[in-house]
This record gives C-alpha cells, sequence and structure tokens, in this order.
C-alpha cells in the first residue's frame, strides 16, 4: 500500500499555531521569523485561523493572539482572555459608533492592587489619544475602572482589596488613608452607576495632575455579571471637550449596553 498523503497547508497551520502558543502576543514578522513560511502563506493560514476562532488580532496593538478557545484546548489560558475575545469586537463597534475609544480593564490576579489593561479600541478612533500597550497597570484607587470595579464587586472581596490598596507599596494605592472618604466616594459611584476619575489623577503611569497630566477623562462601567464583577469596559475623551455631565447624557447608555452584550455573552 502507498504511504497516506500528508496535508501540507494543516501541518503549517499547526506550525503557525504552535508559534502563537509559545507567545503571548506576536506580530507577522514574529510569526515568519518562527515559522519560515512566505508572507502570503502566514496571511492566509492567519485569516483562516481567524475566521475559525482559534487566532484573533487585537485592535489595541494589532498583535496575533491564540484565543480562548484555543488556549483552553492547549491545557493553558484563563477567562480573562475569553472576556477580551468577546469585548474586543463589542467596543471596536462602540468606538466606530460614538468616535471615544473604550478600554477594557481586569482586576490584576496577582497582588490585586491594580487593574490591566486587556484591550482598548483606541488605535481605531480617529481621536488622537495616548495608546497604553495592553498589560498595562492602572492604578485601582484613583482610576475609573479601579473605582467601578471595587464599587460593584463583592463585598468580601472588595474589602481584601481595600486592605491590600491600604499597605499598597504604592503611595497612590494609600491615598485612600482610613478609608470612610473612599467608601463615600464608591457609594456614590454605586448611585450613579458609573465611575470617574479622581480629580487628582493625570494618568500615565499612575500619576497626579501635579505630576504628569494626560488631559483625559474617563468613565467606567462594570461588567457585572452574577455573583461577580468580570471587568470594566470604559470611554475615554479629552476632559476639555465635555464635561463628565454632558458625556453621561450622551454615551452613558451606549456604554451600559455594551456592558450588558458582552456580560451576557460570557455568562451564556
Amino acid at each position: 500500500m502507498s504511504e497516506t498523503k500528508r496535508i501540507r497547508a494543516l501541518e503549517r497551520g499547526l506550525e503557525v499555531m504552535e508559534a502563537l502558543q509559545d507567545r503571548r502576543a506576536a506580530s507577522l514578522k514574529d510569526l515568519y521569523e518562527a515559522t519560515g513560511l512566505p508572507r502570503p502563506t502566514l496571511i492566509r493560514i492567519l485569516h483562516t485561523l481567524e475566521t475559525a476562532g482559534v487566532v484573533r488580532r487585537s485592535i489595541g496593538d494589532g498583535l496575533y493572539r491564540a484565543t480562548y478557545r484555543l488556549q483552553r484546548l492547549a491545557g493553558s489560558g484563563d477567562e480573562s482572555d475569553r472576556l477580551a475575545d468577546i469585548a474586543a469586537p463589542v467596543i471596536d463597534a462602540l468606538c466606530r459608533r460614538l468616535t471615544w475609544p473604550s478600554d477594557l480593564a481586569v482586576l490584576e490576579p496577582e497582588r490585586r492592587e491594580s487593574m490591566i489593561l486587556k484591550e482598548t479600541s483606541r488605535p481605531t478612533s480617529p481621536i488622537m489619544l495616548n495608546r497604553d500597550r495592553l498589560g498595562y497597570e492602572i492604578c485601582m484607587s484613583l482610576s475609573s475602572v479601579g473605582r467601578a470595579y471595587l464599587a460593584f464587586c463583592p463585598e468580601d472581596e472588595r474589602r481584601d482589596i481595600i486592605a491590600r490598596l491600604k499597605k499598597s507599596a504604592d503611595p497612590l494605592n494609600r491615598r485612600i488613608g482610613g478609608g470612610e472618604e473612599f467608601q463615600a466616594t464608591l457609594d456614590a459611584v454605586r448611585e450613579a452607576g458609573y465611575a470617574v476619575r479622581d480629580p487628582a489623577f493625570g494618568g500615565g503611569q499612575g500619576q497626579l495632575r501635579t505630576a504628569y497630566d494626560d488631559g483625559l477623562e474617563a468613565m467606567a462601567v462594570p461588567l457585572a455579571g452574577e455573583g461577580r464583577v468580570h471587568g470594566t469596559v470604559s470611554m475615554v475623551w479629552p476632559r476639555k471637550a465635555l464635561t463628565v455631565e454632558a458625556f453621561a447624557a450622551e454615551h452613558l447608555t451606549a456604554l451600559r449596553g455594551a456592558a450588558h452584550e458582552i456580560v451576557a455573552a460570557v455568562e451564556t
């Protein structure tokens, strides 16, 4: 009997998938160097894998990543990867409809003292804003995303995080002090249904406006599910363009709608 023929296209696809599994994220150049496949072939394979739902190209940095579906098959990955897979097209559509970019943030899983930028639609927005890299740590106590998470997460989790913030090595986190004033802030966030930045927060690498000011304002809502908060989704805009009240009147409903869509898909 003749030897069974190999399917070369499948072998190449598996080679690309293996290269992606070895990296958290990779550019086309990275994958070309790892596999040695001709660029046109590599592009066709990536397009096929994207269509199959095992690879996605992040809108935040344009890098290719294995989806949660592929990572689960390989016995790796976590729920925040699945959240990013689901949220990416939602926040991209929100940005294209309203112009203002959106960010997806999740709680940093180890120290639990900051939020992590998991995905962003800033590159697709015509508004020129600073573009923080995916994986960037965001100040928990002063940012809109940190306050939205804390205001709506379960009480026992909130107490644990606040205790960590009080002992944090980051002086910005310790600004919550005894906690009473900060608790009042979180109460106000729950009543409003959204969080904004602390007036002293300047963005960037967790700095006060006295040292750095990115000129932005942000509004965040929780991705609140059954007994937990999966993360937050926020929109950012130049502070001089709109007041918080005007922005909420125009865009809060759409932001909440995007959050609801994401949570519904995550918990399906």
